[in-house]
């Protein structure tokens, strides 16, 4: 916390949008902390709201955009050339694109919420050639809510903000092993139905 809060009166709002920036790409930058924290500096009157808002959504959406690139860019074709070997073919990359169109895109929003999921998600979005104007509606929307969410702890449980945060972050990896332990039994019995029915 104390490098953070070195960090950031040091540089500022500029040290607020790098460190996201860095972070959603997959750096090891605890993301939802340093909002928080950004949000309690606003609270104890060390940072102004709107500019810190706007640091943390621009590097948000910039760390995204990035990686997002990175898969559009790279991802497929490192997949098609090289892909064969951990059998994945032109089928199942249309399938993955079509899985975005349907449902994947949703992914970019919530997915901003699960460490380690976030960019992760943007890279396959881009590899899967999900267009821009859709990651963007999407992507965008989900960071200004996370960047919402996580600055208004710091802002309004002031003092009380590392508590809260435990807390919320607890209850986020509960949700994520509920939902996927859901999609697991969901795909099994999906699996067994179409195997009944052969």
């Amino acid at each position: 916390m104390e490098t953070f809060q070195i960090w950031i009166s040091h540089y500022g709002y500029i040290g607020i949008f790098s460190l996201l920036m860095l972070g959603i790409i997959g750096l090891p930058v605890p993301d939802e902390t340093l909002l928080t924290l950004s949000g309690y500096l606003v609270y104890r009157g060390e940072l102004k709201l709107i500019p810190t808002f706007f640091a943390a959504y621009l590097g948000s959406i910039a760390g995204i955009s990035i990686s997002y690139a990175i898969g559009s860019t790279f991802g497929r074709h490192f997949l098609v050339k090289y892909g064969h070997f951990i059998h994945i073919t032109e089928a199942r990359l249309q399938k993955a694109h079509n899985w975005f169109e349907k449902i994947g895109r949703w992914s970019l929003m919530v997915g901003y919420f699960i460490p380690g999921v976030r960019h992760v998600v943007a890279i396959l979005a881009g590899t899967s050639e999900l267009a821009m104007w859709e990651f963007a509606l999407f992507a965008y929307t989900g960071g200004f809510i996370w960047t919402s969410t996580f600055l208004s702890i710091g802002y309004f449980f002031g003092n009380h903000w590392r508590k809260v945060l435990n807390t919320v972050n607890h209850h986020i990896i509960l949700a994520t092993i509920i939902a996927i332990i859901i999609l697991f039994i969901f795909f099994l019995i999906k699996k067994l139905y179409l195997k009944s029915k052969q």
